[in-house]
């Protein structure tokens, strides 16, 4: 059905297209008709009208003057410019009068119609047909997240997810419908990690690529073929935002993007530690006690990365390996850090960690009026975005572009949007992540909380003999008994990590070489 488009038609011959005005009005558009550049003025300013039809050669105010005039009025009118002169000078005043389209006589029915779909209209088309499609295949993505059974399979779902995400992210009636099949897929994941973790950290060999294994099977294969890496680490990255960016660099770069699984938990303290020692946590505190920091201040949890891959470089023998490593928490320092590139260009590997996303998560936690502009993933997303493209990391990039060195763009954990509180009860020592619990006395009733209470066997450290992790599930997050409600309100639709999602724990690894 086509929807209730007004339009203006300005041509001092506006008798000779009385076919054209019917053959509007028959496929439903309501058709105005002006005989020169003033009354078209007058009539804009009287009407709203969503597509202006004008005719570049009238007596009196030419088509280029009423052109301004109406863009005077309102900017946002598109203006299809009608001309028999095909003069390469008045196409160029015209688009640079910013004119939405440009029809050379004699009118063609079909071309009108089509700067109508083109300029109007597309929006709803391209809704009912992104619609259409992705009803088309909602079936078949259920059926394929029930018959899930490996990791590649979860891997590819979620690409489909984020997919269809991007698609039907300003098509309001389909969100319910994508929230309820990814929260279906969720439980779903949840099931399969439940079923398969333990076993991937007692055979790493038989699971999929993980935080420990990521600099060991990408980036020392890169630098033994003689390439320079440059690593970028993007704290707290989702493959939606990675998705969204990407677009801004695949004019300038060929990008190869698989997806890797973050370690549990899903916290910067340990995913990111991971990574750059390529151990589990509890590896580390064996190894390297002196580089373990057991503390719940985020902001002092990753103070050893630059040690850490030092010692990963001499425990598989790579002691010539020249490495760089520079810490990104604000504009400021990622401004620094193009000025002294120069310092890093001769290394073999550099690790460059950008903290903009995390802050942003914490930020919408604590800051109402950033809580308020990122309200759901698809404002979140935009705002990563626009800091992307103002960024100094994207300057960066553009630094990069033609030199010798193979990019890496990753993250250490993803995050996801909670709404489900779950009550727990633990003894002080207890964490304060919302997402996962370590400590000693962990009581909680909901079924869906995944809780390891041998940590020898998941690798991770513990305080004292009875401290156990638990981690909670889908969108969930925990809630202590005490002041319940207040808190809940609190945290309730705020960007949370440390959990099992796919949002958290399936995450990109890009590779970017120059076109």
């Amino acid at each position: 059905m086509t929807p209730n488009i007004s339009i203006l038609w300005a041509d001092d011959e506006i008798d000779l297209l009385k076919a054209h005005i019917l053959f509007l009005q028959s496929k439903g558009y309501r058709t105005d008709t002006a005989t020169n550049g003033r009354d078209a003025v007058d009539m804009i300013r009287k009407n709203n009208y969503d597509i202006v039809f004008l005719d570049e050669n009238m007596p009196g105010m030419s088509g280029l003057e009423t052109l301004q005039q109406i863009k005077d009025i309102d900017t946002s009118i598109p203006v299809v410019m009608i001309t028999k002169s095909e003069e390469e000078n008045i196409m160029d005043m015209a688009i640079g009068a910013k004119i939405a389209d440009y029809i050379i006589k004699p009118v063609n029915p079909n071309q009108v119609l089509l700067s109508i779909k083109k300029h109007v209209d597309a929006r709803r088309l391209i809704s009912e047909t992104t619609t259409t499609a992705y009803q088309t295949r909602f079936r078949d993505l259920s059926m394929q997240i029930a018959m899930n059974s490996t990791f590649d399979d979860w891997a590819e779902t979620y690409r489909k997810l984020v997919y269809w995400e991007l698609e039907l992210q300003n098509i309001s009636n389909m969100d319910e419908v994508l929230m309820m099949q990814k929260r279906e897929a969720n439980i779903g994941f949840a099931k399969y990690i439940r079923q398969n973790y333990l076993g991937w950290i007692a055979d790493p060999d038989c699971g999929p690529l993980t935080s420990p294994r990521l600099m060991s099977r990408r980036i020392l294969p890169m630098i033994e073929a003689g390439q320079k890496v440059v690593m970028i680490v993007i704290d707290n990255f989702r493959l939606d935002q990675w998705e969204t960016i990407r677009a801004v660099l695949a004019p300038d770069f060929n990008i190869n993007t698989e997806i890797y699984c973050s370690i549990l938990p899903t916290a910067t303290q340990y995913a990111r530690n991971a990574i750059f020692s390529g151990l589990m946590p509890q590896q580390i505190v064996e190894m390297m006690p002196d580089c373990w920091v057991d503390t719940d201040d985020e902001g002092s949890q990753n103070q050893h990365e630059n040690q850490l891959i030092g010692r990963f470089f001499e425990r598989y023998r790579c002691r010539n390996v020249r490495y760089g490593y520079y810490k990104v928490n604000d504009a400021t320092s990622g401004l620094r850090l193009n000025e002294i590139y120069s310092r890093y260009a001769d290394n073999h590997f550099n690790a460059f960690v950008y903290n903009f996303v995390d802050m942003l998560s914490h930020a919408r936690t604590e800051v109402k009026m950033i809580k308020e502009l990122a309200q759901d993933e698809t404002a979140y997303r935009d705002i990563t975005l626009s800091w992307f493209k103002l960024s100094p990391l994207y300057k960066l990039l553009q630094m990069l572009r033609g030199q010798d060195v193979r990019i890496v763009i990753t993250t250490d954990h993803g995050t996801i949007r909670v709404g489900n509180p779950v009550r727990i009860i633990g003894d002080r020592e207890v964490n304060t992540n919302l997402r996962f619990k370590t400590g000693r006395n962990l009581t909680c009733k909901d079924k869906d909380v995944f809780v390891i209470r041998d940590t020898q066997a998941a690798q991770l450290p513990r305080n004292n003999l009875s401290s156990s992790y638990m981690f909670a599930t889908n969108n969930d997050f925990f809630a202590y008994p005490n002041n319940y409600n207040h808190y809940v309100g609190y945290y309730r639709d705020t960007f949370q990590h440390g959990g099992i999602s796919m949002e958290e724990m399936l995450i990109p690894f890009a590779t970017l070489t120059s076109k």
